[in-house]
Parts: structure tokens; sequence; C-alpha cells
């Protein structure tokens, strides 16, 4: 059974990994089995995401009235928030059990993606041309961004990272991908929690209390105010900085995971 702490920690790992290009599901895999702790499952997983949800809830409604009072929101904004979530959508639906099962328990897989798509996030982040702003967003864009997020079924690939990394190859400014990749996250984490969080409800997950006991409920609000956090650095740093940090934190903890299964620590 996790205990409260546990799920504190947790919360606060998804919170700051969700919105950073670093991977939350990497973080909450690779944790709680380098701590010895009990693994909550998926549904805890997405029940902190939904915590994360409410950090972006907060956001949104800001950046759309600053945004609508300025002029400066694309056209269509909505539609293209849903064209955006259709790939995802089908891709979560299609590897729900992978996604439980051989995902979630493959750490090698894990090391690679957080590898791969840092080497990828790098290079996105140079050869990106960062002329165009929030407001020249097309459904062509959302539609490829879309389908990068599709990837992020894998842990270690990262929801934020490679949607922000299809948004640098677009031309769309640092700032302007990480508002968008902020937007893209509402449907899909909603959607993820009517599918995963009904488990919970039915005390699965988190020791006999699932969804009403400590753990669950302060994991909750430790990802919620840690999910603020995270975006109010992202948007203050990308506005003059490029993604370098993160990327050499995506390599290293890729590195780091391996390391661990080849000693047999992990």
């Amino acid at each position: 059974m996790m205990n409260t702490l546990q799920g504190v920690v947790l919360g606060v790992v998804q919170g700051l990994a969700e919105f950073l290009p670093v991977s939350s599901s990497a973080h909450l895999t690779v944790v709680p089995r380098l701590f010895g702790w009990p693994d909550a499952g998926l549904a805890f997983d997405v029940w902190l995401h939904w915590g994360t949800l409410l950090a972006v809830l907060v956001y949104c409604s800001r950046d759309f009235l600053s945004s609508y009072r300025t002029g400066q929101l694309p056209d269509g904004l909505l539609w293209l928030i849903g064209l955006g979530t259709i790939p995802g959508a089908i891709a979560g639906y299609l590897l729900q059990h992978q996604a439980e099962t051989v995902f979630r328990t493959t750490p090698a897989l894990i090391a690679l993606a957080m590898i791969l798509l840092g080497l990828i996030l790098a290079w996105a982040d140079r050869r990106g041309i960062e002329r165009r702003e929030f407001s020249t967003i097309t459904w062509r864009d959302s539609l490829i961004i879309g389908c990068s997020q599709a990837l992020a079924v894998i842990p270690g690939v990262s929801r934020s990272g490679v949607t922000i990394s299809a948004a640098l190859f677009l031309g769309i400014a640092r700032p302007a991908a990480a508002r968008f990749s902020f937007w893209l996250s509402l449907p899909i984490i909603f959607g993820a929690g009517l599918v995963e969080i009904p488990k919970l409800l039915h005390g699965k997950g988190v020791g006999l209390t699932g969804i009403w006991g400590p753990p669950a409920l302060l994991g909750f609000l430790a990802a919620a105010l840690s999910g603020f956090v995270s975006i109010h650095v992202l948007l203050r740093y990308v506005q003059r900085h490029r993604y370098t940090p993160f990327v050499i934190y995506r390599l290293l903890f890729g590195a780091f995971v391996l390391i661990a299964l080849f000693t047999h620590r992990l």
C-alpha cells in the first residue's frame, strides 16, 4: 500500500515534470522502482495528471482572456485543439493495454525514449526558425503537432517535449510552442482520466482507500500546486533561453536508468 508521503512526492514529481519537457510518466514509473515503493498503477498516475489539469485550466483561462482582448488567439482555437487531440486519443485507445503493462515495466524503453527525444528536442531547438506567434497556428500545424502527441503514450517521450519539438520544427516561437502544448494537454488529460480514474473510485491502485485516501488526495493537491510552478517557470525561461538544460537532463536521466539496469539497481 502507498503511504501519504509517497503520494505527495509523486504528486510533486508529476506537477513539475508534466509541463517541462522531461516526461512525467517516466518519472512516475522510475521513482517508485528506484526507492522500492509500490506501483500504484496507471490509474493513480492519471489521477495525478488531473491535478496538473487543474493547474493548466487556470493558466489557459487567463491566457484565453488576455489573448482575446488583444486579438492574439488563433482562428478557431477550440477546433484546433480538437483536431490536435484526435491522434493522441486514437493512440491511447489502441495502446491502452500496452500503456498499462509493457510500457510501464520496461525501464530500458523509457531510458531510450528519454535520450532519443532529448536529441530531437535539441535539434528542433537549434533548427527551428522561430518566426511565428501563437495567433498564426493553423489546422495543419495542429494536426502535425497532434500526431507527435500520440507518441507520448510511451513513458519517456514526454507529451510536452514532443509537441514543443514539433511546433519548433514548424517555425513556431518557443513561448508560443509551450502555450499551444499547454492547450493541447487539456482534452487528452481529461479523456485519460475518464477512462482510468473510475478504477480508483473502486479502491484499486492505492491500497484500499482509492481516490478518497490521503495519498491520492494530497498527491492531487501537490500535483496541482507544483504544476502551477512549472508552467510559470517554463514560460518565463523560454522567453530568452533555449531548451538546452532540459536536453541535458533528459540525456543524464536516460543514462542513469541504463546504468541502474546494468548494475541491477533498478
